[in-house]
């Protein structure tokens, strides 16, 4: 079973940055895409970066493009998301995700593993 541990979530202004965590185990990290989503109240989750086992090709949703940087340190077995210039609509439930099909790192709907989420509040 897939274990991810999210943290870094929190209460900040507009314009301020937040680093998400996600530990997980040596294997997955090194084994499966990893990705970051977030889910507004009453919504689906909606992927917001992705990275693949190499750590070459990272993916974004357009929103987050040039905010956003997903990352990984593969001897702390860690993913990380940071997020800076945070907008009121960054606001949500972040969940750390991993999928084993690790050809399509960028396919949303193949993530089926989750962590329990960290929230993010950014403030006008």
């Amino acid at each position: 079973q897939v274990q991810l541990v999210e943290s870094g979530g929190g209460s900040v202004q507009a314009g301020g940055s937040l680093r998400l965590s996600c530990v997980t185990s040596r294997y997955t990290v090194r084994n499966y895409c990893m990705a970051w989503f977030r889910q507004y109240p009453g919504k689906e989750r909606e992927g917001v970066a992705a990275i693949d086992t190499g750590g070459d090709r990272r993916y974004y949703a357009d929103s987050v493009k040039g905010r956003f940087t997903i990352s990984q340190d593969k001897d702390k077995n860690t993913l990380y998301l940071q997020m800076l210039s945070l907008k009121p609509e960054d606001t949500a439930m972040y969940y750390c995700a991993a999928c084993v099909d690790t050809n399509w790192c960028d396919n949303w709907s193949a993530y089926n593993n989750w962590g329990q989420g960290t929230q993010v509040t950014v403030s006008s």
